[in-house]
């Protein structure tokens, strides 16, 4: 049986786990919560950077003297705080500190290069932006702080964070590594800006104070601010930390997805700090790396996307690595392949649940239960408090017909504000009913009677072929049964006669073999006749996003290009 609503009328279910639907959430700002945990276990390690690790004390102390070195530059409340900063230390230090002094994060990722830097700086209107002394991320900071409004750079030391063993070898190599910090006006040290004064304290109200401006991916378009308050970010953090039901148990979490990214943010960071377990944190994901750190650390939890599980399954090491203390690893960001899944539970023992959220969501929508019946091809039930509902695809103040696919819509206390500056988008991205705003997310959806979630596809992917819509998720999940496929993307190509018609983009598995003549024959068997595939192209790799997930909108641009 399916329907069309979750949590609200007229089809009123509670699921998940029994009694936390309806999850308690009072108000709390993130240095309220960083205060809290660093009270209760600030003994205890939050990061362990490559063996060398940080206190929960260390590091709210830290991140207290940055407050205070923040207002000391003259920074109020509200004032737009950047982080151009991978997975260190230093990134959790200045992230609380910069809430703590009142000011909105903004999230940068290291990846980019100036112009895409230039152009969120000027969106969002950063004073200061805290990055790195590395030769991948300084010299574009200073570039951009040549060309924008930014005021001040705030340079961390790569090798201060290092045990001392790295340290030594990183000085061997820090020409090639490392880029020097200039003495110049508008560029600071990191630890020139630790206060020994303690910060004026800031009133914040966690439900209409802006804790971060999170900006999408742009794979649909120009990336927007995501307006988040405090409570999006803690609610959805202790939504997340809710769903575990070994919660108080030993917590050692690999934090390899990147924390500038919004699943990081919060099912790695705040979700470990609300819990008192400790991220295993690397600057980047390297698989050889990661089942090192993994087996080292003896890590529980492992949140990924579907590319990480793939690269460790294909690595050497995998079949020494040790997983015995792994319990659970949560896959967002992409679909999870069946036999993905199957082939990382077999080979490691834990349990690969696959989950949803949007940038809009502050992380997280939806996941499959830790413990207890999973339904692999779903995106699992919804949070606890979280409402969802299924509208019609081309009336969003109709629901759709029960039974059929529909617009995933949501209501919840992670639901954003809105975008930063953009009133126009954030209208189209509301649907107003009678009983309030629903966040539309573009992806078609089912729900079963029990609440399991089911991505058919976006609407902005979905094919038209001579009149028939084809959802390219669907064409995929059936070429990813063939043994030689490792990875797939179909997209939509022009065709004179049906106006587009689907085509497929594969890369083989190592030592695999097989034409595209033979997979596409091999597929278009399998499929309806207005799914079929004019063509299948074999390619070395795949276009990805900054995360790791296949990127569709790059494949589109390279062929456009083409």
């Amino acid at each position: 049986m399916a329907v069309n609503s979750i949590g609200g009328e007229p089809w009123v279910a509670h699921f998940g786990h029994p009694g936390q639907w309806a999850l308690d959430l009072p108000p709390q700002s993130l240095p309220e919560m960083f205060a809290q945990a660093a009270g209760t276990f600030g003994s205890r390690p939050l990061v362990d950077f490559l063996g060398r690790r940080f206190t929960y004390a260390q590091l709210h102390a830290e991140a207290t003297a940055f407050a205070a070195g923040l207002q000391r530059l003259g920074v109020k409340k509200g004032d737009r705080i950047g982080l151009y900063l991978p997975n260190v230390p230093i990134y959790v230090s200045a992230y609380f500190g910069a809430a703590m002094a009142g000011a909105t994060l903004v999230n940068f990722s290291p990846l980019y290069t100036a112009p895409e830097l230039a152009a969120q700086v000027e969106d969002s209107g950063a004073r200061i932006l805290v990055t790195l002394d590395s030769t991948a991320l300084l010299p574009t900071a200073l570039q951009v702080q040549h060309n924008s409004s930014l005021e001040t750079l705030i340079v961390g030391s790569l090798a201060a964070m290092l045990p001392l063993t790295k340290r030594i070898l990183l000085k061997l190599l820090g020409r090639k590594a490392l880029s020097p910090i200039p003495a110049a006006s508008g560029v600071m040290r990191w630890e020139d800006c630790l206060a020994a004064s303690a910060p004026v304290p800031v009133a914040l109200n966690p439900q209409v104070d802006l804790a971060l401006l999170q900006y999408t991916g742009g794979t649909t378009g120009t990336p927007k601010g995501a307006m988040l308050t405090h409570q999006n970010i803690t609610a959805n953090a202790r939504q997340v930390a809710a769903l575990d039901p070994r919660a108080g148990e030993r917590d050692m979490i690999m934090g390899v997805l990147p924390l500038f990214h919004v699943f990081a943010n919060v099912s790695v960071l705040n979700r470990t700090v609300i819990n008192g377990g400790c991220i295993a944190m690397l600057p980047r994901f390297d698989a050889g790396q990661a089942l090192k750190t993994l087996q080292r650390v003896r890590a529980t939890a492992f949140p990924g996307v579907p590319t990480m599980y793939q690269a460790l399954l294909d690595h050497p090491r995998a079949a020494k690595t040790d997983f015995s203390t792994l319990r659970i690893c949560i896959s967002g960001g992409a679909p999870l392949p069946l036999p993905l899944k199957q082939r990382f539970e077999q080979l490691s023992g834990a349990r690969l649940v696959e989950g949803y959220g949007l940038t809009e969501t502050s992380g997280v929508v939806s996941c499959n239960p830790y413990e207890g019946e999973e339904r692999p091809g779903t995106i699992g039930q919804p949070l606890p408090s979280t409402r969802v509902r299924l509208l019609h695809r081309d009336d969003p103040m109709r629901d759709a017909a029960e039974g059929e696919p529909g617009e995933l819509a949501i209501q919840g206390p992670q639901v954003m504000q809105g975008y930063w500056r953009r009133p126009d988008a954030a209208a189209t991205a509301f649907a107003e009913r009678e009983d309030g705003r629903w966040l539309r997310t573009g992806d078609v959806a089912t729900i079963d009677a029990e609440g399991y979630l089911a991505i058919v596809d976006r609407i902005k992917d979905m094919i038209s072929v001579g009149g028939f819509k084809v959802f390219p998720s669907q064409v995929e999940a059936v070429l990813e049964e063939h043994p030689a496929i490792k990875e797939v993307l179909v997209i939509g190509v022009p065709d004179a006669y049906l106006g587009e018609v689907p085509r497929a983009f594969v890369t083989l598995d190592a030592g695999a073999s097989a034409t595209p003549e033979e997979l596409r024959d091999w597929v278009n068997a399998r499929l309806g006749k207005h799914e079929r595939v004019d063509r299948v192209v074999i390619r070395a790799t795949m276009p990805k996003t900054m995360i790791g997930k296949l990127d569709r909108k790059a494949l589109r641009e390279e062929l456009a290009a083409q």
